[in-house]
């Protein structure tokens, strides 16, 4: 419920920080609240209790909520979704950060359509690591050549990678996406973000070096997909 919001990013910060003692894991973690489907009034009551960043899959609703909400400071969109090449203009406007960038032509029109007087749209590369058929996402051994290519456009700035493993594979495979940020650092300092782990999977996700997780029902409660 709407109500309980911040309740429930209490709760969520505070098992955070559980999983970071138990693991003794010495990085900071962004929490992206994914805001998708939900009003514009629920992503006022999370701001009021302190969450800055939000996740959008939809273009349509990353334009309107962001339009709506600009008089907030520090707020934080992260689109996450898939994306279409037709959309590829009001991402690069509205969106501090992409997280599903899989394919050159995508990374060249959002270079190309960042306006001039924003900073470098912060963008991670989207690995399909369970090579799932129905899945965005470039293959593991794909991942250094795009890498490469997205780090030398301008108006972008590549900063790590970003997974949607297929539900119920656990640690190993997010220990596999660590071992591919690793890979990614040594040509790519700077790429130290690893996002993945959701609201089902997130402990797991964390323990094994996820610098960002996505969570939306843990923090919004379930979704109603009749509001897009």
């Amino acid at each position: 419920m709407t109500d309980n919001i911040a309740e429930a990013l209490q709760r969520t910060q505070q098992a955070i920080q559980q999983i970071q003692r138990q693991y003794s894991l010495p990085h900071r973690v962004r929490l992206i609240a994914v805001s998708k489907t939900k009003p514009a009034d629920a992503i006022v009551r999370a701001y009021q209790a302190g969450q800055r960043a939000y996740g959008e899959n939809y273009v349509q609703e990353l334009v309107s909520k962001a339009t709506e909400l600009q008089a907030l400071p520090e707020l934080e969109w992260h689109f996450i979704g898939p994306i279409q090449s037709n959309k590829t203009r009001d991402i690069a406007r509205y969106a501090h950060w992409v997280h599903s960038v899989d394919r050159l032509k995508v990374a060249e029109r959002l270079s190309a359509q960042r306006p001039a007087d924003l900073p470098p749209l912060q963008v991670l590369l989207q690995i399909n690591i369970s090579a799932e058929n129905s899945k965005a996402g470039v293959s593991p051994h794909d991942m250094p050549a795009l890498a490469q290519a997205v780090a030398k456009l301008p108006g972008l700035e590549l900063k790590g990678l970003m997974a949607i493993p297929e539900p119920g594979s656990g640690k190993v495979t997010f220990a596999r996406m660590a071992e591919l940020s690793a890979l990614l650092q040594q040509q790519h300092p700077q790429a130290t973000e690893l996002s993945m782990g959701m609201s089902d999977d997130w402990p797991d996700a964390l323990a094994c070096g996820a610098t960002m997780i996505r969570l939306g029902t843990a923090i919004f409660g379930a979704r109603d997909y009749h509001n897009r």
